[in-house]
């Protein structure tokens, strides 16, 4: 059996979903195992461009099953618009390639809206949040006051229960935030549009995975944003709300004692950062513009400009180790194409002193980045597909990181489409 884990090592947006529909087709399962519609996986093949928010990036290979675990915001509205949207430009959807657990709880309404009252209230205070109900949706899960999946199946059963978390929620929207009510014409209508459509696709697939797996299937597990917005390991509080660590991926996907044989951990070849807290390697001014732009660097889901900076080596090395990344995937190396100098984070200076160790979160605004440069090589490499093709400065770049971060690299993404890859042998 040879299961494996796509994750992100460092905030995220690092090319995942590229990575993973690239793999794909290598394994049986695609299993998105947590986070929600809050971040997007941007997938260029020869069906289209798409920027995929909850379905797993393995939907465009026949024959391959794309599970949503029971460790996923379920939102059945985002889902669906999905699903449609995926499938008008001709991608086929059904309950044979695309199946829900049925104990993924639901994103409820109310949770978007809550999201957007809390990030008003906090004002200059605010976590950056993308406003997809996401914090609040997790709080409501360990507070035991969701809906799974499968409770939609029973109507009666549903709805009560529909309505009495509507009563409670109802509670924190008027007296706490002073806004309007939800109403239980809103929610009805937002069953009947979304909840139904979505029946078809949700099973118990905890079951189906253990007896496939049994069979001998494979299984790619794959994760959302990266290790520094990990709720427990990350940058706290400007985090995800949910482990979006490898080692979370069998409890997410309902088969807690499931083997992960491989975990590729996905890298930028510069740093990228979405939404608020300490980015230490952050570039500002003409030089952050140019790479941002060389880079397309714009979220998938809110389309807001990313904060930009050089390859930040001490948090890569953090992220790759609570991966436990067997390998990496670089991403975006041809991005850096038109620097003559490279920049690259190779330690911080925190209290006076230099570390190659990442810092608690609370210290992490103290850390001066100390930056080092690398020749760059001047020239497109963007239609390259061999390792010994690459100019060896190129070359020497990425075995710099793989040296400084303790970890081979084995696939160094020059493009966005799906070939646009260089596969590296590098056993010795």
């Amino acid at each position: 059996m040879n299961n494996c884990a796509v994750v992100g090592v460092n905030w995220g947006d690092e090319g995942k979903g590229r990575m993973v529909d690239l793999l794909a087709e290598n394994y049986d399962i695609v299993v998105r195992y947590q986070g929600g519609g809050n971040a997007g996986h941007t997938v260029l093949n020869e069906k289209g461009k798409f920027a995929l928010h909850l379905l797993p990036s393995g939907i465009f290979h026949e024959g391959i099953v794309n599970i949503l675990g029971n460790g996923v915001a379920l939102d059945p509205e985002n889902l669906v618009k999905e699903i449609e949207s995926v499938s008008e430009k001709g991608v086929s959807i059904s309950p044979e390639n695309l199946k829900i657990s049925e104990r993924a709880p639901l994103l409820l309404p109310w949770h978007r809206k809550l999201d957007e009252l809390e990030e008003k209230r906090l004002a200059d205070k605010h976590y950056g949040s993308t406003k997809q109900g996401i914090a609040p949706f997790y709080s409501d899960k360990y507070q035991k006051k969701t809906i799974l999946a499968g409770e939609i199946f029973d109507k009666e059963e549903f709805t009560a229960h529909l309505k009495d978390l509507m009563e409670w929620k109802n509670l924190t929207i008027t007296k706490v935030y002073g806004s309007e009510p939800v109403s239980y014409a809103e929610l009805e209508k937002w069953a009947e549009d979304y909840c139904e459509k979505i029946k078809p696709y949700i099973c118990d697939t905890g079951s189906f995975l253990e007896k496939e797996m049994s069979a001998g299937k494979k299984v790619l597990f794959e994760a959302q944003l990266g290790t520094l917005r990990d709720i427990d390991f990350g940058i706290n509080p400007y985090t995800t709300s949910s482990n979006t660590l490898a080692a979370y991926a069998p409890i997410g996907a309902g088969v807690p004692a499931a083997p992960i044989n491989d975990i590729i951990g996905v890298v930028k070849a510069y740093s990228t950062c979405v939404g608020e807290g300490t980015f230490v390697c952050e570039m500002f001014g003409p030089e952050a513009d140019e790479l941002r732009e060389a880079g397309a660097e714009y979220g998938a889901k809110t389309g807001r400009p990313r904060r930009v900076g050089p390859l930040d080596l001490v948090a890569t090395r953090y992220g790759a180790r609570l991966q436990g990344a067997t390998q990496i995937a670089l991403t975006k190396l041809d991005v850096l194409s038109y620097m003559k100098k490279i920049p690259v984070c190779t330690k911080y200076v925190l209290d006076g002193e230099e570390t190659e160790a990442f810092p608690f979160p609370a210290r992490l605004g103290k850390a001066v980045p100390v930056i080092e440069y690398f020749d760059g090589w001047n020239c497109d490499i963007s239609g390259i597909k061999e390792w010994s093709e690459l100019p060896a400065r190129a070359r020497e770049y990425v075995e710099m990181i793989e040296s400084r971060i303790g970890c081979p690299i084995t696939y160094v993404s020059v493009g966005a489409e799906r070939d646009s890859i260089i596969i590296r042998n590098t056993e010795k």
